[in-house]
């Protein structure tokens, strides 16, 4: 075996392909006394080794048995795992197992075995160098390094004897413990539990040559001989669990030769020292040499030769082990593929004691403790690496999570929108967490709920909060509300950093000269003057095919420089996220500085930005950076659009957008991570803003046009109160009181208020997706009404109806939904967006107002049909619709309940955010900054200086 090892390697070479790189440069290590090589080959090790099997093999007796196996072991192990990995790779094309390898040394012999071996398999390797004399720390620190790294799926360490520390073997992860050196996969084996385990290459080599040898163990005397740790601890168990009779020994032990004499099978863990003589050992005693030395590349002292006749060859052990090395490598990629794999969530859920009368919301939040985020990220499949933890309640998750899980079929995906609600609010939110409290917690299915960013126009305004509310929201509430968790303020930041630049760039042109413009805009720094990627992109915008600054003509430095903006036609506004209603019309520039520039400007509330809408439609990083280009500030005084990209990109990262003003929905990315993180039998709870008529349309219309994911259900949400106000009920309003016919039974209200009932799941029916109505049920509903709403809601068309009490006692009050959706979700989806995006802008503003609304016609001011008419000449008529409109009525009037019928629908402006993706209408005197009431929600929020808490919240 020995004289054939390096013609063995040729053979499992693959022709004509070099080995792949790492997946970082190695450390160069240094050069090894006498010319040796250092981390990158081998020859001069294998040379020694072929000088020396040559010695060997010359000296070997006619009479010597020769092992029988040699390289078949080999490669019938290597076969095995690449027919295993050829299997695991047909269902998954992209999944190739990395196995890395710290160095700490110079020898290499050992590195170009399990690099060919590894190529022969099929799977990537990687050698990690570091010098001969690194520290504990600097080997743990590599360590660490690529137990965090998802691209690699096992872990091996070639370091001297003296390195093996408990610290150092421990701090590898035994997910990729290839070589079954901690103690967790010690203790599985020792259990008995070697399935869930990485067993030690070394000592399955030791067994499986002396059993492919022929030599039955049942009752045989084994004498390990200088063998320590793990490697020790292995070998015994493998050996007990086949019969023998195990003994260990260090090489300075009194009596060995007595047990030598006494062994049936010799194993040797480290080399023989001189002082030791051969005629210990009994002739015809099969000897195996599976020293540390000698697996790490070093030559062993002391080899054994031929004296007897039962000897298998260090070699042997060596190449069979880095063999089954390959084999541990291949099963932990197929366990890693199995966790990536749908797989029943691990979920511990957190106990709820419901108490009656039902507690503030506040409280409710304060007497749960949340769950620390890192075990609840544990617990639903998320790897460490792809958290980033903020405090013990909150974590933002990475988006290379959809990389890992780019094969895993989606789960489930259930839209929760709304009947036209009354100003309070009818509960989509909270229905959402119960929704997902039922299904997760009482059905064991994997779900998660998809919420948005509260605003603090509603926190502080009217509503209160958005967290949900009762024994069904989200905590801890405060942080949740008061934007301790979200993005609002850095797309606020982002928004008027760009509205700044734009008033900015028309002062500066205003006052300078071509040149001088130009030479601020592309200045030489250290001697150096070249443009930035963003003025690169202009260029080519503009038609310059140049990327030398002193290459432009005059004329393109002009046309290069400036923007021209008129400013009549800026339609980027600063935003702020409190209701304000004296920043809906201002005048800028007012100060000397500002050298008599000035203009009419406004604010909108920052929910209504379209950075906000760009986030929350994007589906990676690198389209969110092309969309926060493309949107359009203003036209130029040629007419043509100004985007971002032309003043310089601003990106951050998560979303809020309301649903009468923006699109109404959750991002994106968040339905897509939830999607994969639940498997294919579980189920994502997005919310869409206000009623069916505005959030809904725009989800289905708007965003599942940009993420290209399709809904299964629908679950419409109803309350009784909300059906007696379009039944002809009294006015329902912030902060009064409600009248009897809302806190006492009234048949013939909530029988004539479902028509607005009916007119949304009929709304929902024009998609093509199945409907089930949730009814909120509060504490004054009395039997009857719910009973005659969900059976006229069935009437309607609905898939189901069902009365919903979480928000007194959580998820168990939602079970009935739960299942109702599951079942609906089963059925399948012909869903079907609303209009072609191809049609006219007029004629797509037409059809929502028709089909969704049921207006007449509409009626489109000048300026709205001038808008129209530039946004169409400029190539953005094929855009999609979102139309601002309130959310209190079907038609453009909010007192007008029920539904209404044969209304003119006028639009009196129009915007565009090209960004986003959408055509931005604003029906009637719909105001994209909305007002305070007389008396607002703060004023009963407060900070109690005593316990440091907000109360009053909601």
């Amino acid at each position: 075996m020995s004289a054939r090892l390096p013609l063995l390697l040729r053979g499992l070479r693959r022709p004509g392909r070099p080995p792949g790189p790492p997946l970082r440069p190695p450390t160069p290590a240094r050069a090894s006394g006498g010319g040796g090589g250092g981390c990158g080959g081998g020859e001069g090790l294998l040379g020694q080794r072929r000088l020396r099997d040559a010695q060997v093999g010359s000296s070997r007796g006619q009479g010597s048995r020769a092992p029988p196996v040699r390289g078949s072991i080999v490669r019938e192990v290597i076969q095995n795992s690449k027919e295993v990995l050829s299997l695991l790779q047909e269902k998954n094309p992209t999944f190739k197992p990395v196995l890395a390898i710290i160095q700490a040394g110079d020898d290499n012999m050992m590195q170009e075995i399990n690099q060919n071996l590894a190529e022969e398999a099929g799977l990537n390797i990687t050698h990690i160098c570091l010098p001969p004399d690194s520290s504990e720390d600097e080997i743990i620190d590599e360590i660490l390094k690529i137990n965090e790294d998802t691209r690699v799926h096992g872990l091996a360490l070639q370091i001297s004897e003296s390195s093996f520390s408990n610290k150092v073997l421990n701090a590898l992860k035994p997910e990729k413990d290839v070589d079954g050196v901690t103690d967790i996969n010690l203790g599985r084996l020792v259990r008995g539990d070697a399935h869930e385990c990485y067993v030690s290459p070394v000592a399955r080599a030791v067994i499986e040559l002396l059993e492919k040898s022929g030599v039955n163990l049942d009752g045989k005397k084994i004498l390990i001989i200088g063998a320590h740790g793990s490697l020790e601890a292995a070998l015994q168990c493998l050996f007990q669990r086949r019969g023998s009779m195990t003994m260990t020994s260090q090489w300075k032990t009194p009596h060995l030769q007595s047990k030598l004499l006494e062994s049936d099978i010799v194993v040797l863990g480290s080399p023989k020292p001189e002082e030791i003589p051969l005629s210990w050992i009994q002739p015809g005693t099969t000897v195996l040499n599976c020293s540390h030395d000698f697996l790490s590349g070093k030559l062993g002292c002391g080899s054994l030769g031929v004296h007897f006749n039962g000897l298998i060859a260090e070699d042997d052990v060596s190449l069979l082990a880095a063999a089954l090395r390959i084999q541990n490598m291949v099963s932990s990629g197929r366990r890693w593929l199995r966790e990536q794999q749908h797989a029943r969530w691990r979920l511990h859920c957190l106990k709820l004691q419901p108490l009656s009368p039902v507690p503030s919301d506040l409280e409710i939040s304060r007497a749960q403790t949340p769950k620390a985020v890192d075990v609840l990220a544990k617990e639903i499949g998320l790897l460490a690496d792809e958290i980033e933890i903020y405090g013990k309640s909150k974590a933002k998750v990475r988006l290379s999570l959809l990389e890992r899980l780019k094969d895993q079929a989606d789960g489930k995906y259930v839209l929760v929108a709304g009947i036209t609600p009354t100003p309070l609010g009818e509960g989509k939110s909270t229905v959402t967490v119960g929704l997902v409290q039922a299904l997760t917690a009482h059905l064991n299915i994997n779900s998660f709920a998809c919420l948005r960013q509260p605003s603090q126009g509603p926190t502080f305004g009217v509503k209160g909060g958005a967290a949900g509310g009762g024994y069904a929201q989200v905590i801890p509430m405060e942080e949740f509300n008061l934007h301790l968790t979200g993005d609002i303020h850095a797309i606020t930041a982002a928004n008027n950093l760009l509205a700044a630049a734009i008033d900015t760039r028309i002062l500066h042109e205003n006052t300078q000269t071509d040149k001088a413009l130009y030479n601020r805009l592309v200045p030489s720094v250290n001697g150096v003057r070249e443009f930035s990627s963003i003025q690169l992109a202009r260029l080519k915008k503009l038609g310059i095919n140049k990327t030398d600054p002193s290459a432009l003509t005059e004329e393109e430095v002009s046309k290069f420089a400036r923007l021209n903006i008129d400013p009549s036609t800026i339609t980027w506004q600063r935003v702020l996220d409190t209701n304000d209603r004296f920043l809906r019309k201002m005048t800028i520039g007012q100060a000397p500085t500002e050298k008599g520039y000035s203009r009419q400007a406004q604010f909108d509330i920052a929910v209504a930005s379209e950075i906000m809408a760009v986030l929350a439609l994007t589906d990676s990083l690198a389209d969110m950076k092309e969309r926060l280009g493309r949107m359009v500030v203003a036209s130029d005084k040629d007419g043509q659009p100004v985007t971002a990209e032309d003043l310089g990109t601003p990106v951050f990262v998560h979303a809020g957008p309301f649903a009468n003003i923006a699109h109404g929905n959750s991002s994106v990315l968040a339905d897509k991570i939830a999607l994969k993180l639940v498997g294919q039998e579980g189920f994502v709870v997005t919310e869409a803003g206000f009623g069916a008529d505005i959030g809904m349309e725009k989800f289905f219309n708007i965003k599942c046009r940009a993420s290209g994911l399709v809904p299964n259900a629908v679950v419409l949400v109803a309350t009784v109160r909300a059906l007696k106000m379009h039944g002809g009920g009294p006015s329902v309003t912030a902060g009064v009181p409600l009248k009897r016919e809302y806190t006492e039974e009234n048949i013939q209200l909530v029988a004539d208020g479902c028509c607005n009932l009916q007119k949304q799941i009929q709304i929902a029916q024009l998609f093509g997706v199945p409907v089930i109505v949730a009814l909120n049920v509060f504490k004054t509903d009395t039997r009857a009404e719910i009973d005659l709403v969900c059976e006229l809601a069935k009437r309607a068309g609905a898939f189901d109806a069902v009365p919903c009490y979480h928000w007194s006692i959580g998820g168990k009050g939602t079970v009935e939904l739960a299942r109702a959706v599951r079942e609906a979700a089963s059925k399948g989806s012909r869903f079907r967006f609303l209009y072609d995006v191809q049609l006219p802008i007029v004629e797509k503003i037409r059809t929502i107002a028709q089909a969704v609304y049921g207006a007449k016609d509409i009626e489109l001011s000048p300026e709205a049909q001038s808008k129209i008419d530039r946004y169409t000449q400029q190539g953005f008529g094929n855009l999609p619709i979102c139309m601002a409109k309130t959310h209190l009525s079907l038609s453009h009037q909010p007192d007008k309940k029920g539904v209404p019928r044969d209304f003119i629908l006028p639009i009196s402006d129009v915007r565009a955010s090209i960004g986003a993706g959408f055509i931005y209408p604003l029906v009637g005197t719909m105001s994209t900054m909305p007002g305070l009431p007389t008396r607002p929600c703060f004023y009963d929020i407060d900070l109690d200086t005593e316990t440091e808490q907000v109360k009053g919240l909601f």
